[in-house]
């Protein structure tokens, strides 16, 4: 039990950082950043695009983190926990599902609000940051 915390803990650190690194710089483009939501197969051209360079930055750190601290991690783990980050970050991309979210849970003044903070941006964040837990449990446990 105690080496499956330690992965967790290890894998959701990298999957935070990389988060971080591919969403704000490495993995998307100005041009995937204002499209991704466009209705129609433009918005999926950019989304995918995104998805992509955003899971290749993170598997990187992931490779480079596994290998260096010799984590005992499986193939169907990884495979689980990259799977769970893609597709949720898609999901959550095209942003009316966080729009949603906030509306039907009582916070709809949040998810428009834009000074001083951009309220559908850090629910964005925050929901990400959740479901790289759910992938970091996956990695961790499968």
């Amino acid at each position: 039990m105690l080496e499956s915390a330690i992965v967790f803990a290890v894998v959701a650190a990298t999957f935070y950082a990389g988060h971080q690194v591919a969403d704000h710089v490495f993995g998307q483009s100005d041009t995937q950043a204002a499209n991704k939501a466009a209705p129609g197969w433009h918005g999926w051209r950019h989304l995918l695009g995104h998805v992509v360079a955003y899971h290749l930055v993170v598997a990187f750190m992931l490779a480079v983190t596994i290998a260096a601290l010799d984590l005992p991690v499986t193939a169907g783990g990884l495979a689980a926990g990259l799977g769970f980050s893609a597709i949720s970050h898609a999901i959550l991309d095209r942003r009316w599902p966080v729009r949603w979210l906030l509306t039907h849970t009582g916070s709809a003044d949040f998810a428009d609000r834009q000074a001083p903070i951009c309220g559908i941006y850090l629910a964005d964040q925050s929901l990400h940051a959740g479901c790289l837990w759910v992938s970091a449990l996956l990695v961790a446990c499968l």
